[in-house]
């Protein structure tokens, strides 16, 4: 397995593009990633009850196990519109089948932006025909940027690999960085890939994927209403169907990797973010146990304010730790940043406050908690809090 470039397009039979319909000023705000065959589709979408016009269509388009083209608008999430948001939605899905010579139900469709907005429906339309027209295999980094809303830079990925003697390609794209967390966020990921894949061994492995990434990954604690990952499997690359009795091992940890990758991407890019932080939480009762002292800690307001201003605040972590249900003794309890302990058995240590300094300033931080407890291991991936975050989101 090698990493490559190429993003969203770099498997084979996959073309993209992004332009400006209007909905942004000045900025590309309208994408399309499509495919020349049916694909097996499949996609893991948010848990919110609020959940916009683009998910629901979207999911019910799934039913079918099968998509050739995905429709991404930013700028505008299309939620909370009533019954006009969702003619509009469907509008897009139908403007773009007919665009792109195939049914309604081949096409999915996700927007991100502001709630509570009606999109500029005749801009739009009139904009998807050249968007159709203009994609190609060299349109991957133009769709990308046609996603982004607060995010800073694009976010892209793809690598290669081996299954059954037949070389496959993963490839993909994202977009994320506030209203992050929980049960995906205020984010959007799409994976193709030209391997033939079982559809039920590649919902299973995404929904799998995405719990280990995606469901990783807080910025803020606050849940979006837009959040979806869709994924399409072409058949290009004429290997055997994987499932999971062929090549499904191989093929699952690539598409773990592949969303990890995109995971780190977002939380990096997060609003106002310096610095990343990857809090392990180890010797738990369970994993369970272990996620949920790892999340508290990484949704502690105080802590993460204490990384941005290089405070190595470990009585805010203890803190953090109490306000939950996980089983532990105060008294067992060893916290580390990086390769410093600062606490043992829940009393501070001598260490060298130099040290401590140097591994507080830098820009990627990893803080280690164990509970000593059990074999319990749990890892959540977070940013700091900045003044940078409050001027966007005030």
């Amino acid at each position: 397995m090698r990493d490559i470039e190429g993003g969203i397009t770099a498997p084979q039979g996959f073309v993209a593009n992004g332009v400006h319909c209007g909905i942004k000023r000045g900025k590309k705000d309208l994408a399309l990633v499509a495919t020349d065959r049916p694909c097996t589709a499949v996609g893991v979408f948010t848990t919110n009850q609020a959940a916009a016009a683009c998910v629901r269509i979207s999911r019910s388009h799934l039913a079918n196990e099968t998509a050739r083209a995905i429709l991404v608008n930013s700028g505008n999430a299309n939620c909370c519109t009533g019954e006009r948001g969702y003619r509009d939605a469907m509008r897009l899905v139908e403007v773009t089948a007919e665009a792109f010579g195939c049914r309604p139900v081949d096409v999915l469709q996700a927007s991100t932006g502001p709630i509570g907005k009606y999109l500029p429906m005749d801009a739009i339309a009139a904009a998807v025909p050249g968007l159709v027209a203009g994609a190609s295999e060299a349109g991957a980094r133009a769709a990308a940027e046609a996603i982004l809303t607060t995010d800073t830079r694009t976010k892209e990925f793809a690598c290669r690999l081996d299954v059954g003697g037949q070389v496959v390609t993963i490839g993909a794209m994202a977009k994320g960085a506030g209203m992050i967390e929980p049960n995906l966020r205020t984010m959007l990921a799409f994976i193709t890939t030209d391997a033939a894949v079982d559809h039920d061994f590649m919902a299973h492995s995404l929904r799998e994927a995405a719990a280990a990434t995606f469901n990783r990954i807080t910025i803020d604690g606050d849940q979006s209403t837009n959040d979806m990952v869709l994924a399409l499997a072409n058949g290009r690359a004429g290997n055997e169907r994987i499932n999971a009795d062929a090549g499904g091992s191989t093929f699952a940890a690539a598409l773990t990797k592949v969303c990890r990758a995109l995971a780190k991407m977002i939380v990096k890019d997060g609003e106002g973010a310096t610095k990343f932080l990857e809090i392990i939480v180890r010797a738990a009762t369970t994993d369970a146990e272990a996620e949920t002292a790892a999340r508290a800690i990484a949704n502690s307001n105080l802590f993460k304010c204490a990384m941005h201003g290089g405070s190595p605040n470990w009585g805010r972590v203890m803190a953090a730790l109490g306000s939950t249900d996980v089983t532990f003794d105060v008294e067992t309890v060893d916290i580390a940043f990086d390769d410093v302990v600062v606490v043992r058995a829940g009393a501070p240590t001598r260490y060298e406050p130099k040290r401590l300094k140097e591994v507080v300033a830098q820009d990627e931080i990893q803080l280690t908690v164990s509970l000593n407890q059990g074999a319990g291991r749990g890892v959540i991936w977070t940013c700091d809090l900045s003044q940078a975050y409050v001027n966007i989101n005030q």
